[in-house]
This record gives C-alpha cells, sequence and structure tokens, in this order.
C-alpha cells in the first residue's frame, strides 16, 4: 500500500504538477482510498490509470484534495460594487491604458476568474491581465487546471455561468477566454515583495488569520503597492477601522481608496 501510494504521487506530480507529498499523508490516503473504493478500483495505482483515460475521475480527485473552500462570486453585492462603481471609475481614469490588478492569496483560483468576468462585462478580454498569488503551488497547480465543483459555482450567475463556464458532468471548467486573463505566481504576503502602481487589489478573507501587527504590515504594503485613487478591496470580516493610518479613505463598504 504504501509503495503503490508513493508511486502514485509521484505520477500525479507528473500529471497535473500537484505534490501530493506536500499534503497530511493519512488524511489525503483515506481521502483519496475512499474515492477509488466507490468507484470500484483495488488501488492507488488503478485509479491513476482510470485518471489518464477519464477526465471525469480526474476531476474527481481533483475534488477529493481541495480542503481550501473558496468560491465564485463570493458575497455577490460586492461583486455588483465592484462591477457598477469601483471598475468604471478606475476604467475612466486611465481610458489608455490596462488596469493593473492583483489577485492576492488567491487560493484555488475562484476569485481572479471571478475578477476577470466581471471586467469582462466592460472591457474586451483581451484588454485584461490579472496576477494571482498564492503561497500554496498546489493551490497554483489546481487553479490554472480550472475546474470546479457545483458548490464552488453556486454564487455565480446564471448567465455567467452558461457563458464562461463548460459544465462536465458534475463539475464546471472555467472557459478558456477567462483562464487567459489570469497569470499565476508563488508569492508569500508576509515575506516576499510587493509589485508598484496597481490599479486595483483584492485581498478577500485572508487577513482575518493575521495577528494585529502582520494586518497592520500588509495594509501599509497593499496601500504603497496601489497607485494614487486605486483600490483595496477586503473580505466582508476584515473592516479596516482607521484607513486614514494607511493612506485610504473609505470608498464603499469593503473598498478602501488610496488618497
Amino acid at each position: 500500500m504504501a509503495e503503490d501510494y508513493q508511486a502514485f504521487i509521484a505520477k500525479m506530480k507528473g500529471l497535473t504538477g500537484i505534490d501530493l507529498s506536500l499534503y497530511k499523508e493519512t488524511q489525503m490516503k483515506r481521502r483519496l482510498k475512499s474515492l477509488y473504493e466507490k468507484l470500484g478500483y483495488s488501488s492507488f495505482l488503478e485509479l491513476y490509470k482510470w485518471m489518464e483515460k477519464d477526465k471525469q475521475i480526474l476531476y474527481q480527485v481533483l475534488d477529493k484534495m481541495t480542503i481550501n473552500v473558496s468560491e465564485f462570486y463570493r458575497n455577490r453585492k460586492r461583486w455588483e460594487v465592484l462591477e457598477k462603481i469601483i471598475f468604471p471609475e478606475l476604467l475612466a481614469n486611465h481610458p489608455t491604458k490596462e488596469l493593473k490588478i492583483w489577485s492576492a492569496a488567491c487560493s484555488t483560483g475562484e476569485e481572479p476568474y471571478t475578477i476577470a468576468m466581471v471586467l469582462g462585462n466592460l472591457v474586451p478580454f483581451s484588454k485584461i491581465s490579472i496576477l494571482a498569488t498564492d503561497i500554496d503551488e498546489n493551490c497554483l497547480e489546481k487553479a490554472k487546471i480550472g475546474v470546479y465543483n457545483e458548490r464552488c459555482v453556486q454564487e455565480v450567475p446564471p448567465e455567467i455561468l452558461e457563458k464562461y463556464f463548460v459544465r462536465e458532468g458534475p463539475f464546471y471548467k472555467v472557459a478558456d477566454t477567462v483562464k487567459k486573463t489570469v497569470r499565476f505566481q508563488k508569492h508569500n504576503l508576509l515575506a516576499d515583495p510587493f509589485g508598484r502602481n496597481y490599479d486595483l487589489i483584492v485581498c478577500r478573507n485572508v487577513l482575518i488569520y493575521f495577528t494585529e501587527e502582520a494586518k497592520e504590515e500588509l495594509y501599509h504594503k497593499f496601500s504603497a503597492s496601489l497607485i494614487k485613487g486605486g483600490v483595496l478591496f477586503v473580505g466582508s470580516t476584515e473592516q479596516i477601522f482607521f484607513p486614514e493610518k494607511y493612506g485610504l479613505k473609505n470608498k464603499e463598504t469593503f473598498f478602501y481608496q488610496k488618497v
């Protein structure tokens, strides 16, 4: 069993770029063993053999592996504010250039793909370029594949679901037109340098896991990374109580503008 699983890990990394050795072995083996038994297989290598033949089985394996919980259009009303108020203003301020956008701590990709879909209602996809970063390389590899279960897309407006997703059994694959707008890269918010001159930085539902000191440092760094008039979009539990400390002002609820 141990050799079977180690061989599976090596093959899985070659196929998807995902390194299962970085996950807790007992937990991951239990998850995947329950899947292959449910499918009627007798080993990890038999599961892999069928994964190569049938992408539906690959998608089921990817879904079983996902521990991070994220979803498209999370807190949908905020995305409406982004589309109707924030993006039109940013675009009006820079009519001749592409917006520079960073999705920080993007997990498995739902957030940057949502940004692309929202902005795609206002400008052609050829004019959209989003940097999406996370510390977890396995999350980034899964994000690049761009396949999600029904739970992840339950907040997506029906017309967007039809337009930008391809349904494959119980899974939804992000359309290539959307995928091409996002560039994924490993980045540690607490240790790595930040880029500059962003029009929009989106960092949601991540800062709640940091200490107050770390949060303060990150707010200063996010502010320094924005252009004047640029906007920081945070999660619904991450309100900034004294934005002026960071050279920011309240723009809309959970949106802060650099002054």
